[in-house]
């Protein structure tokens, strides 16, 4: 058994123990970093302040959503995870996003100096609803 945490969601693996593990440093920072994006704060019991909350600006006009998701990701990455560098942070980059679709798209290009990791996330719809 070699791995640094469990694989979310959780499915049954017999090669690693119980559970599937993810067995690199760069899969479980992507990881992590997804968690907070999509968690709602309030969400985590103990830590109402944790997560950016992504499905709560699903319906905003992109304008407004844009800023506000910034900021706040910007505020729980350096407060959760420090040892992040956002490079990039693209909100709905594609021109086909209209201000009047309800399309929410994030791709963020970050590394971790400490362990001279780049890596990039992208999220949609599909996993933000």
């Amino acid at each position: 058994m070699n791995g640094i945490g469990p694989e979310l969601p959780l499915s049954r693996n017999k090669i690693d123990g119980i559970y599937t593990l993810v067995t690199s440093y760069k899969e479980e920072v992507k990881q992590n970093f997804k968690i907070l994006l999509l968690t709602a704060p309030g969400e985590r019991m103990m830590n109402p302040d944790f997560g950016v909350g992504l499905r709560h600006y699903l319906f905003e006009p992109h304008s407004v959503a844009a800023s506000h998701i910034r900021q706040k990701i910007q505020q729980q990455v350096s407060k959760y995870m420090p040892f992040i560098r956002i490079n990039t942070l693209e909100i709905n980059s594609n021109p086909q996003y209209t201000e009047d679709t309800n399309i929410l798209s994030i791709k963020i290009i970050y590394d971790v100096p400490g362990i001279s990791l780049q890596s990039s996330i992208i999220i949609g719809n599909e996993e933000i609803n």
